[in-house]
Protein backbone atom coordinates (compact mmCIF):
# COMPACT_ATOMS: atom_id res chain seq x y z
CA UNK A 1 0.00 0.00 0.00
CA UNK A 2 2.66 2.51 0.99
CA UNK A 3 4.75 2.01 -2.20
CA UNK A 4 1.60 2.58 -4.25
CA UNK A 5 0.85 5.82 -2.38
CA UNK A 6 4.44 6.89 -2.88
CA UNK A 7 4.23 6.32 -6.63
CA UNK A 8 0.95 8.27 -6.81
CA UNK A 9 2.47 11.16 -4.85
CA UNK A 10 5.52 11.12 -7.10
CA UNK A 11 3.38 11.22 -10.21
CA UNK A 12 1.30 14.09 -8.77
CA UNK A 13 4.40 16.08 -7.87
CA UNK A 14 5.85 15.63 -11.35
CA UNK A 15 2.59 16.79 -12.94
CA UNK A 16 2.40 19.78 -10.60
CA UNK A 17 5.98 20.64 -11.40
CA UNK A 18 5.22 20.40 -15.13
CA UNK A 19 2.22 22.70 -14.72
CA UNK A 20 4.27 25.21 -12.75
CA UNK A 21 7.08 25.08 -15.29
CA UNK A 22 4.58 25.67 -18.10
CA UNK A 23 3.03 28.66 -16.30
CA UNK A 24 6.45 30.08 -15.56
CA UNK A 25 7.48 29.71 -19.19
CA UNK A 26 4.24 31.27 -20.40
CA UNK A 27 4.62 34.30 -18.16
CA UNK A 28 8.29 34.68 -19.02
CA UNK A 29 7.33 34.60 -22.69
CA UNK A 30 4.63 37.21 -22.05
CA UNK A 31 7.08 39.54 -20.33
CA UNK A 32 9.65 39.03 -23.08
CA UNK A 33 7.12 40.04 -25.74
CA UNK A 34 6.07 43.00 -23.61
CA UNK A 35 9.71 44.10 -23.64
CA UNK A 36 9.72 43.86 -27.44
CA UNK A 37 6.60 46.00 -27.49
CA UNK A 38 8.22 48.57 -25.21
CA UNK A 39 11.22 48.79 -27.52
CA UNK A 40 8.87 49.19 -30.47
CA UNK A 41 7.02 52.07 -28.81
CA UNK A 42 10.28 53.84 -27.93
CA UNK A 43 11.60 53.37 -31.46
CA UNK A 44 8.38 54.86 -32.85
CA UNK A 45 8.91 57.86 -30.60
CA UNK A 46 12.40 58.32 -32.07
CA UNK A 47 11.16 58.16 -35.66
CA UNK A 48 8.23 60.44 -34.93
CA UNK A 49 10.13 63.16 -33.10
CA UNK A 50 13.04 63.22 -35.54
CA UNK A 51 10.72 63.43 -38.54
CA UNK A 52 12.04 60.25 -40.14
CA UNK A 53 8.62 58.66 -40.70
CA UNK A 54 7.30 61.83 -42.26
CA UNK A 55 10.32 62.11 -44.57
CA UNK A 56 9.76 58.54 -45.77
CA UNK A 57 6.03 59.12 -46.22
CA UNK A 58 6.48 62.34 -48.18
CA UNK A 59 9.54 61.51 -50.29
CA UNK A 60 9.55 57.73 -50.64
CA UNK A 61 12.15 55.04 -49.87
CA UNK A 62 15.59 56.05 -48.64
CA UNK A 63 18.90 54.60 -47.59
CA UNK A 64 20.54 55.93 -44.39
CA UNK A 65 22.42 58.70 -46.16
CA UNK A 66 19.36 59.86 -48.07
CA UNK A 67 17.16 59.92 -44.97
CA UNK A 68 19.78 61.81 -42.97
CA UNK A 69 20.02 64.35 -45.78
CA UNK A 70 16.23 64.75 -45.93
CA UNK A 71 15.38 64.97 -42.25
CA UNK A 72 18.64 65.37 -40.36
CA UNK A 73 20.28 63.05 -37.89
CA UNK A 74 23.58 61.20 -37.60
CA UNK A 75 23.84 58.69 -40.43
CA UNK A 76 25.08 55.84 -38.22
CA UNK A 77 22.07 56.22 -35.93
CA UNK A 78 19.77 56.51 -38.94
CA UNK A 79 21.07 53.21 -40.28
CA UNK A 80 20.55 51.43 -36.95
CA UNK A 81 17.03 52.78 -36.65
CA UNK A 82 16.11 51.85 -40.24
CA UNK A 83 17.37 48.29 -39.76
CA UNK A 84 15.58 47.99 -36.42
CA UNK A 85 12.34 49.22 -38.00
CA UNK A 86 12.66 46.68 -40.79
CA UNK A 87 13.51 43.95 -38.29
CA UNK A 88 10.29 44.82 -36.44
CA UNK A 89 8.31 44.73 -39.72
CA UNK A 90 7.38 48.41 -39.59
CA UNK A 91 9.44 49.39 -42.62
CA UNK A 92 9.91 47.36 -45.80
CA UNK A 93 13.21 46.79 -47.58
CA UNK A 94 13.04 47.47 -51.33
CA UNK A 95 14.84 45.49 -54.02
CA UNK A 96 17.65 48.04 -54.15
CA UNK A 97 18.22 47.87 -50.38
CA UNK A 98 16.43 51.08 -49.41
CA UNK A 99 13.77 51.40 -46.72
CA UNK A 100 10.11 52.23 -47.36
CA UNK A 101 7.17 53.12 -45.10
CA UNK A 102 4.03 51.17 -46.16
CA UNK A 103 0.84 53.16 -46.68
CA UNK A 104 -0.99 51.59 -43.75
CA UNK A 105 1.80 52.36 -41.32
CA UNK A 106 2.17 55.85 -42.78
CA UNK A 107 -1.44 56.66 -41.91
CA UNK A 108 -1.00 55.53 -38.31
CA UNK A 109 2.36 57.24 -37.87
CA UNK A 110 2.09 60.46 -39.91
CA UNK A 111 -1.50 61.36 -40.88
CA UNK A 112 -2.58 63.86 -38.22
CA UNK A 113 -6.11 63.97 -39.62
CA UNK A 114 -6.72 60.20 -39.46
CA UNK A 115 -8.76 58.55 -36.73
CA UNK A 116 -6.06 55.85 -36.83
CA UNK A 117 -3.28 58.34 -35.96
CA UNK A 118 -1.44 56.85 -32.97
CA UNK A 119 2.11 58.20 -33.14
CA UNK A 120 1.31 60.59 -30.24
CA UNK A 121 0.67 57.54 -28.04
CA UNK A 122 4.38 56.72 -28.18
CA UNK A 123 5.21 60.29 -27.23
CA UNK A 124 2.74 60.19 -24.34
CA UNK A 125 4.11 56.95 -22.87
CA UNK A 126 7.69 58.12 -23.29
CA UNK A 127 6.82 61.38 -21.54
CA UNK A 128 5.40 59.39 -18.64
CA UNK A 129 8.43 57.09 -18.44
CA UNK A 130 10.75 60.10 -18.12
CA UNK A 131 8.97 60.90 -14.84
CA UNK A 132 9.52 57.43 -13.35
CA UNK A 133 11.71 58.65 -10.42
CA UNK A 134 9.00 61.14 -9.43
CA UNK A 135 6.29 58.52 -9.91
CA UNK A 136 8.11 56.06 -7.67
CA UNK A 137 8.44 58.72 -4.99
CA UNK A 138 4.71 59.49 -5.22
CA UNK A 139 3.85 55.79 -4.99
CA UNK A 140 6.04 55.43 -1.89
CA UNK A 141 4.95 58.51 0.02
CA UNK A 142 1.69 59.75 -1.50
CA UNK A 143 1.33 63.03 -3.30
CA UNK A 144 1.52 63.07 -7.07
CA UNK A 145 3.12 64.28 -10.27
CA UNK A 146 1.30 67.29 -11.70
CA UNK A 147 0.42 67.91 -15.33
CA UNK A 148 3.00 70.68 -15.59
CA UNK A 149 5.75 68.26 -14.53
CA UNK A 150 5.03 65.97 -17.49
CA UNK A 151 5.79 68.87 -19.80
CA UNK A 152 5.28 69.61 -23.46
CA UNK A 153 5.46 66.03 -24.73
CA UNK A 154 2.49 64.99 -22.60
CA UNK A 155 0.45 68.12 -23.24
CA UNK A 156 0.89 68.04 -27.02
CA UNK A 157 0.61 64.27 -27.46
CA UNK A 158 -2.79 64.12 -25.77
CA UNK A 159 -4.02 66.99 -27.91
CA UNK A 160 -2.66 65.49 -31.13
CA UNK A 161 -4.18 62.08 -30.49
CA UNK A 162 -7.64 63.45 -29.67
CA UNK A 163 -7.71 66.08 -32.41
CA UNK A 164 -8.92 63.83 -35.31
CA UNK A 165 -11.85 62.59 -33.23
CA UNK A 166 -12.97 66.10 -32.38
CA UNK A 167 -12.50 67.39 -35.92
CA UNK A 168 -14.02 64.50 -37.84
CA UNK A 169 -16.29 62.53 -35.49
CA UNK A 170 -17.70 65.02 -32.98
CA UNK A 171 -20.02 66.95 -35.35
CA UNK A 172 -21.87 63.82 -36.45
CA UNK A 173 -21.91 62.45 -32.91
CA UNK A 174 -23.66 65.55 -31.56
CA UNK A 175 -26.02 65.75 -34.54
CA UNK A 176 -27.06 62.18 -33.73
CA UNK A 177 -28.55 63.33 -30.41
CA UNK A 178 -31.43 65.57 -31.61
CA UNK A 179 -32.33 67.01 -28.22
CA UNK A 180 -28.77 68.07 -27.47
CA UNK A 181 -28.19 69.33 -31.00
CA UNK A 182 -31.31 71.53 -30.72
CA UNK A 183 -30.00 73.09 -27.49
CA UNK A 184 -26.68 73.89 -29.17
CA UNK A 185 -28.46 75.49 -32.15
CA UNK A 186 -30.59 77.89 -30.10
CA UNK A 187 -30.29 81.49 -31.33
CA UNK A 188 -27.49 83.24 -29.44
CA UNK A 189 -26.39 80.01 -27.76
CA UNK A 190 -23.35 80.13 -25.49
CA UNK A 191 -21.25 76.99 -25.06
CA UNK A 192 -18.47 76.36 -22.52
CA UNK A 193 -15.77 73.68 -22.76
CA UNK A 194 -14.09 73.11 -19.39
CA UNK A 195 -10.74 71.33 -19.24
CA UNK A 196 -10.30 72.21 -22.91
CA UNK A 197 -6.55 71.49 -23.10
CA UNK A 198 -5.11 72.54 -26.46
CA UNK A 199 -8.58 73.53 -27.61
CA UNK A 200 -9.41 71.07 -30.38
CA UNK A 201 -12.74 70.14 -28.77
CA UNK A 202 -13.63 73.82 -28.37
CA UNK A 203 -12.65 74.59 -31.96
CA UNK A 204 -14.77 71.66 -33.18
CA UNK A 205 -17.78 72.97 -31.25
CA UNK A 206 -17.31 76.45 -32.71
CA UNK A 207 -17.08 75.10 -36.26
CA UNK A 208 -20.07 72.82 -35.82
CA UNK A 209 -22.23 75.58 -34.32
CA UNK A 210 -20.99 78.77 -36.02
CA UNK A 211 -23.82 80.92 -34.63
CA UNK A 212 -22.89 80.07 -31.05
CA UNK A 213 -20.41 81.84 -28.79
CA UNK A 214 -17.92 79.29 -27.48
CA UNK A 215 -15.39 79.61 -24.65
CA UNK A 216 -12.71 77.09 -23.66
CA UNK A 217 -11.46 77.04 -20.08
CA UNK A 218 -8.45 75.25 -18.61
CA UNK A 219 -6.33 75.74 -15.49
CA UNK A 220 -3.10 74.98 -17.38
CA UNK A 221 -1.60 78.15 -18.82
CA UNK A 222 0.55 76.53 -21.53
CA UNK A 223 -2.50 74.58 -22.73
CA UNK A 224 -4.47 77.82 -23.10
CA UNK A 225 -1.58 79.29 -25.10
CA UNK A 226 -1.64 76.23 -27.37
CA UNK A 227 -5.40 76.52 -27.76
CA UNK A 228 -5.22 80.17 -28.70
CA UNK A 229 -2.59 79.39 -31.34
CA UNK A 230 -4.60 76.48 -32.72
CA UNK A 231 -7.68 78.70 -33.02
CA UNK A 232 -5.91 81.62 -34.70
CA UNK A 233 -8.26 83.25 -37.19
CA UNK A 234 -11.33 81.45 -35.90
CA UNK A 235 -13.14 84.71 -35.17
CA UNK A 236 -14.46 86.59 -32.12
CA UNK A 237 -17.09 84.00 -31.20
CA UNK A 238 -14.36 81.65 -29.96
CA UNK A 239 -12.25 82.55 -26.94
CA UNK A 240 -10.08 80.82 -24.32
CA UNK A 241 -9.61 81.66 -20.65
CA UNK A 242 -7.29 80.29 -18.00
CA UNK A 243 -9.04 79.23 -14.83
CA UNK A 244 -11.45 76.67 -13.44
CA UNK A 245 -15.16 76.18 -13.98
CA UNK A 246 -16.05 78.66 -11.26
CA UNK A 247 -15.23 81.60 -13.55
CA UNK A 248 -18.14 80.64 -15.83
CA UNK A 249 -20.62 82.31 -13.48
CA UNK A 250 -24.32 81.40 -13.25
CA UNK A 251 -27.15 80.96 -15.78
CA UNK A 252 -25.02 81.97 -18.76
CA UNK A 253 -24.58 78.93 -21.00
CA UNK A 254 -26.89 76.71 -23.02
CA UNK A 255 -24.36 73.89 -22.66
CA UNK A 256 -21.22 73.03 -20.70
CA UNK A 257 -18.96 70.23 -21.95
CA UNK A 258 -16.15 68.40 -20.15
CA UNK A 259 -14.19 66.26 -22.59
CA UNK A 260 -11.96 63.58 -21.05
CA UNK A 261 -11.00 65.61 -18.01
CA UNK A 262 -13.31 64.90 -15.06
CA UNK A 263 -11.30 61.83 -14.03
CA UNK A 264 -8.17 64.02 -13.79
CA UNK A 265 -9.72 66.62 -11.52
CA UNK A 266 -8.77 66.60 -7.85
CA UNK A 267 -12.20 67.97 -6.91
CA UNK A 268 -14.66 66.81 -9.59
CA UNK A 269 -17.77 67.43 -7.50
CA UNK A 270 -16.85 71.10 -7.14
CA UNK A 271 -16.31 71.39 -10.89
CA UNK A 272 -19.58 69.67 -11.78
CA UNK A 273 -21.44 71.88 -9.31
CA UNK A 274 -19.97 74.94 -11.03
CA UNK A 275 -21.05 73.55 -14.40
CA UNK A 276 -24.57 73.01 -13.06
CA UNK A 277 -24.75 76.63 -11.90
CA UNK A 278 -23.39 77.88 -15.22
CA UNK A 279 -26.13 76.45 -17.46
CA UNK A 280 -29.44 78.16 -18.07
CA UNK A 281 -32.70 76.33 -17.29
CA UNK A 282 -33.20 73.71 -19.96
CA UNK A 283 -29.49 73.69 -20.78
CA UNK A 284 -27.18 70.67 -20.89
CA UNK A 285 -24.06 69.48 -19.09
CA UNK A 286 -22.22 66.78 -21.05
CA UNK A 287 -19.23 64.75 -19.89
CA UNK A 288 -17.14 62.65 -22.27
CA UNK A 289 -14.91 60.21 -20.44
CA UNK A 290 -13.37 56.78 -20.81
CA UNK A 291 -15.62 53.91 -21.92
CA UNK A 292 -14.60 51.53 -19.14
CA UNK A 293 -16.70 48.71 -17.77
CA UNK A 294 -19.43 49.11 -15.19
CA UNK A 295 -17.35 47.28 -12.59
CA UNK A 296 -13.87 45.92 -12.06
CA UNK A 297 -13.08 42.46 -13.41
CA UNK A 298 -9.74 40.80 -13.93
CA UNK A 299 -8.47 39.98 -16.42
CA UNK A 300 -9.93 42.93 -18.31
CA UNK A 301 -10.25 43.73 -21.99
CA UNK A 302 -7.59 45.67 -23.90
CA UNK A 303 -9.29 49.06 -23.57
CA UNK A 304 -9.48 48.77 -19.82
CA UNK A 305 -5.87 47.59 -19.63
CA UNK A 306 -4.81 50.67 -21.58
CA UNK A 307 -6.83 52.92 -19.28
CA UNK A 308 -5.22 51.39 -16.19
CA UNK A 309 -1.86 52.09 -17.83
CA UNK A 310 -2.75 55.75 -18.31
CA UNK A 311 -4.02 55.86 -14.74
CA UNK A 312 -0.88 54.34 -13.21
CA UNK A 313 1.53 56.55 -15.13
CA UNK A 314 -0.33 59.83 -15.72
CA UNK A 315 -3.88 60.52 -14.56
CA UNK A 316 -3.91 59.28 -10.97
CA UNK A 317 -0.55 60.92 -10.11
CA UNK A 318 -1.76 64.13 -11.76
CA UNK A 319 -5.04 64.09 -9.84
CA UNK A 320 -3.29 63.40 -6.54
CA UNK A 321 -0.81 66.25 -7.02
CA UNK A 322 -3.33 68.81 -5.73
CA UNK A 323 -4.74 67.70 -2.36
CA UNK A 324 -7.35 67.25 -1.11
CA UNK A 325 -8.08 64.99 -4.06
CA UNK A 326 -10.84 62.59 -5.02
CA UNK A 327 -8.03 60.45 -6.54
CA UNK A 328 -10.33 59.16 -9.28
CA UNK A 329 -7.86 57.88 -11.88
CA UNK A 330 -8.53 57.18 -15.53
CA UNK A 331 -10.81 54.20 -14.85
CA UNK A 332 -13.80 56.28 -13.78
CA UNK A 333 -16.74 53.89 -13.88
CA UNK A 334 -20.27 55.13 -14.65
CA UNK A 335 -21.38 54.73 -11.04
CA UNK A 336 -18.48 56.91 -9.86
CA UNK A 337 -19.51 59.72 -12.20
CA UNK A 338 -23.13 59.26 -11.13
CA UNK A 339 -22.09 59.69 -7.49
CA UNK A 340 -20.08 62.81 -8.29
CA UNK A 341 -23.02 64.24 -10.27
CA UNK A 342 -25.52 63.62 -7.48
CA UNK A 343 -23.18 65.18 -4.91
CA UNK A 344 -22.95 68.19 -7.26
CA UNK A 345 -26.74 68.57 -7.25
CA UNK A 346 -27.75 66.66 -10.38
CA UNK A 347 -30.58 64.13 -10.24
CA UNK A 348 -28.94 61.44 -12.37
CA UNK A 349 -26.67 60.61 -15.31
CA UNK A 350 -27.77 59.31 -18.71
CA UNK A 351 -25.50 57.62 -21.24
CA UNK A 352 -26.00 59.28 -24.62
CA UNK A 353 -26.51 57.12 -27.73
CA UNK A 354 -23.08 57.94 -29.21
CA UNK A 355 -21.22 54.79 -30.20
CA UNK A 356 -17.93 53.95 -31.91
CA UNK A 357 -16.32 57.14 -30.66
CA UNK A 358 -12.81 55.95 -29.88
CA UNK A 359 -12.22 54.98 -26.28
CA UNK A 360 -14.92 57.31 -24.97
CA UNK A 361 -18.48 57.42 -23.67
CA UNK A 362 -20.77 60.48 -23.50
CA UNK A 363 -22.91 61.25 -20.46
CA UNK A 364 -25.71 63.78 -20.07
CA UNK A 365 -26.06 65.01 -16.49
CA UNK A 366 -29.75 65.32 -15.59
CA UNK A 367 -30.72 68.46 -13.54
Amino acid sequence: MFPTLSRVAGTYNRKAQTIMTTKTDEFADRLFHAALGTIEVLSVHIGDRLGWYRALAEHGPADPGELAARAGGHERYVREWLEQQAAYDILEVTADGRFALPDGAAQVLTDESSLAYLAPLARMLTGAAVQMPALLEAYRRGGGVGWASFGTDMRESQADMNRPWFEHALPAALAGVPGLDAVLRRPGARIADIGCGAGWSTIALARTYPEATVVGVDIDGPSIELAAGNAAGAGPRLTFRQGDAALLGEDRYEAVFAFECVHDMPRPVQTLAAARRAVVPGGAVVVMDEAVGDRFAGPADEVERLMYGFSLLICLPDGMSDPPSAATGTVMRPETLRRYAREAGFADVEVLPIEDFGFWRFYLLIP
